[in-house]
């Protein structure tokens, strides 16, 4: 008996899986047969479940895989050990599920948030996004450019959950557990995982790199979160789930939530508006620059580049995908290949 033809004998093993869960999972948790749907109606996976459906389609992408050549903080390191944008991604989601089990949440859907998160991040980390959002009259975001890359840029057709999760992951310095946003608990717990992957990451590759020293962190921050990476995110997860557990709502002790927000502003201050850095980004902020004014002047060579045969919306807007979308390396590539003088003979 083939495989296909054997399928009926093992029923559905998402069903399975639903009911699973719904043993599971506790109060806060979202089923994945709960789901509100997706933007378009599609026969459901034998197998599968909605959220891990979604988990494997934004593995599966492209854009997933270009975030291996995009600037987390540092641009273009000649080390190994930094982080790009994929990394940054996967720490994200290996903290997520840690406390999406602990809480015993749907994991599926928080890794799936986690994962899809930054799928619209551009090249050269936030100074391409600030960039793209000075020159676009409707301004740009790396959140809503994520949701759009899920939505029509691949055409992933998500849940409602996970999009929202990727829509609303995004605080930059502000509150991290906004309860005006009606979120899951799943992608809450996305919004604060990803501050803590990444005011620990970025910490660790600013000590690598030698832009400060540890004894340049306010000791109080060492004291309370840690001295080392490690106990810094243990430090913090723990937080979260002891806090979750005994409040029935996914956040955080007040004192150790100052805490975390007192290392991102010393980040903020002393990496993120370091001068070295802040100098080399200006480089880059020209390059996207440059190749958007280009593509603007030149339309028949950006659908050339950009492998369309016509737009399929206004040609601000698609242009910005294009670029969006682009590696450092490639970005850096195609400006070389579009505005750098080649020897002829």
């Amino acid at each position: 008996m083939g495989c296909i033809e054997g399928s009926a004998r093992w029923g559905s093993l998402r069903e399975e899986s639903e009911e699973r869960e719904r043993r599971w999972l506790s109060p806060l948790g979202t089923p994945s047969s709960k789901t509100r749907g997706r933007r378009r109606p599609e026969e459901k996976c034998q197998i599968r479940t909605e959220f891990q459906r979604d988990r494997d389609r934004i593995i599966h992408s492209k854009s997933f895989r270009r975030l291996k050549h995009k600037t987390q903080v540092f641009l273009a390191p000649t080390g190994d050990h930094y982080r790009t944008r994929l990394t940054h991604t996967l720490e994200v989601s290996q903290i997520s599920r840690t406390i999406a089990r602990a809480l015993r949440l749907n994991e599926d859907l928080t890794e799936a948030i986690a994962l899809g998160h930054d799928l619209g991040h551009t090249p050269f980390g936030h100074a391409g996004e600030s960039v793209l959002n000075d020159l676009l009259e409707d301004g740009f975001h790396h959140a809503e450019q994520s949701l759009r890359v899920v939505d029509i840029i691949e055409d992933l057709n998500l849940t409602y959950e996970v999009r929202e999760g990727i829509r609303y992951h995004s605080k930059g310095r502000g509150e991290v557990f906004d309860r005006s946003l009606k979120l899951t608990s799943e992608a809450m717990v996305v919004r604060i995982s990803d501050v803590i992957a990444y005011v620990n990451h970025d910490l660790d590759d600013a000590l690598r790199a030698g832009v400060f020293s540890i004894e340049d962190v306010p000791r109080d921050i060492i004291e309370i979160l840690g001295r080392t990476h490690g106990k810094r995110i243990d430090t913090l997860v723990k937080g979260v789930v002891f806090y979750s557990l005994e409040t029935g709502s996914v956040g955080m002790d007040q004192e150790l939530y100052n805490y975390l927000l007192k290392l991102r502003d010393f980040l903020y201050d002393r990496l993120y508006y370091n001068p070295v850095i802040k100098k080399e980004f200006e480089k880059a902020c020209k390059i996207i620059e440059d190749l958007f004014f280009y593509f603007k002047k030149h339309p028949d060579r950006f659908l050339e580049e950009a492998g369309l045969k016509d737009f399929y919306d206004e040609e601000e807007r698609c242009i910005a995908d294009f670029i969006s979308g682009m590696t450092d390396r490639f970005a850096i590539n195609l400006y070389d290949k579009l505005f750098i003088p080649k020897p002829l003979f």
